[in-house]
């Protein structure tokens, strides 16, 4: 007599171990990640810090946690305020080229012309980026004017060709 037993596809699924290593996605863990973003961390700076997920990590987790993606894009936009004012820090140092005096002290002897390039270079990006990130707080703001000829008023004609028509109909009846 053979003794074999019949095994049920939910015990096979039961026993099964999952494939691959275990995902260490916790809402903590999330919360810390846009904390970092929303303080003007990128996920590049992000995955490099102990105790964080590879970059490649998060973007998945972008892709199958729905309220990690919410969470992750109000984070992006807080971003953009904590880079102005990084920005803002750039824009007020004074990039100088120091040089040792007859004592042997370093003193500031005068400005330094690619320091200054570069911070502008690092300002403009912050600011076109913030743009992209918070529009409608730092992004360009577009107004439309609508003027006639050389600037003068626009005449609007059709509306005394339809008053006189109209006149003309009121008095044909009469």
């Amino acid at each position: 007599m053979s003794t074999k037993k019949t095994v049920k596809k939910q015990e096979v699924e039961a026993i099964r171990q999952p494939v691959g290593r275990p995902s260490t996605y916790t809402p903590e863990l999330t919360d810390e990640i846009c904390a970092l973003i929303s303080e003007g961390n990128s996920i590049r700076t992000i995955g490099e810090m102990d105790g964080m997920p590879v970059p490649s990590t998060i973007f998945k987790w972008l892709r199958l946690h729905p309220e990690f993606t919410e969470q992750y894009e109000k984070a992006k936009e807080e971003s953009a305020d904590a880079l102005v004012a990084q920005m803002l820090d750039i824009a007020s140092e004074m990039p100088m080229i120091y040089e040792a005096d007859a004592k042997g002290d370093m003193v500031a002897t005068k400005l330094d012309s690619a320091g200054v390039a570069r911070n502008r270079l690092r300002v403009d990006t912050i600011k076109w980026y913030a743009s992209k990130l918070k529009a409608k707080k730092y992004g360009d703001k577009a107004s439309v004017e609508v003027s006639g000829r050389d600037g003068d008023a626009i005449l609007v004609d059709h509306v005394n060709v339809a008053m006189e028509e109209l006149f003309e109909t009121i008095k044909a009846k009469l």
